[in-house]
């Protein structure tokens, strides 16, 4: 019987991060070899004023800013109703996940959290890709997605994963705390494959504000008595970003 061993690499891509109650916003264009992201100005002017004991934040531009109000409702419109107390930050507990020695039909799971706060007026969003399957290097040989034990799940659609003679690698994602994993695992033991860059899909997401929202990522691998032995390896990329 042949004995594996496996590495999952992990990493953060830059953390967009935005904010809303800076002394001017312009437009500004971020990219990467996967990537471009263009941001245009949210208004004309905005900033922060004090003095005597009071503070006040103010934007121009907007064309319906206002706060309305009437029978069972209140609508506070404009960026001044949104000046966030909660900065969006992201973090992830562990940027490599060690599967050790892999036994054949003997699948091996592995964790890690995200953690996520966030003010924006319309939520976030968590996005994973890997850059391939894992792949022994020195020999080429991947070890596929699972297609879980009915062999309908795919990157967009989660299904049942139990048995020890369906083989690939895949991942679910539990809530900690806050209910923003993808809904799709709601179900124990419900798995996705990994779409490849630059593809992405969505793990986490909220469109309220919140503070420590976490998730936690499950990967699993399985593997047969046939897959050539070596050291496996993939990227896994999340990249966390605030919604309009």
């Amino acid at each position: 019987m042949n004995s594996f061993k496996y590495f999952l690499f992990l990493v953060i891509l830059p953390l967009i991060y935005l904010s809303l109650y800076i002394g001017a916003s312009f437009a500004q264009t971020m990219s990467n070899d996967d990537y471009t992201v263009q941001m245009g100005n949210l208004n004309s002017i905005s900033g922060r004023a004090s003095g005597s004991g009071k503070n006040l934040t103010f934007t121009s531009g907007e064309t319906g800013a206002h706060l309305f109000t009437g029978t069972n409702y209140k609508v506070r419109a404009g960026f001044q109703y949104i000046n966030s107390i909660i900065p969006f930050t992201f973090s992830i507990s562990s940027i490599f996940i060690d599967f050790g020695i892999i036994n054949p039909t003997t699948p091996v799971t592995r964790t890690n959290d995200l953690t996520v706060s966030f003010g924006s007026a319309h939520g976030y969003q968590v996005t994973a890709s890997q850059n391939h399957n894992l792949r022994a290097d020195a020999t080429g040989f991947d070890i596929p997605p699972t297609t879980c034990d009915s062999g309908t799940c795919t990157t967009t659609t989660a299904a049942a994963w139990t048995s020890s003679l369906v083989y690939g690698f895949g991942y679910r994602c539990d809530n900690i705390t806050g209910t923003d994993c993808d809904s799709g695992f709601a179900t124990a033991d419900f798995y996705k494959q990994f779409i490849s860059s630059p593809s992405a899909v969505s793990v986490m997401s909220s469109l309220n504000v919140g503070r420590n929202r976490k998730g936690r990522i499950t990967y699993k691998v399985n593997v047969a008595g046939t897959q050539p032995s070596g050291l496996y390896t993939n990227i896994i990329n999340y990249i966390a970003t605030a919604t309009f």
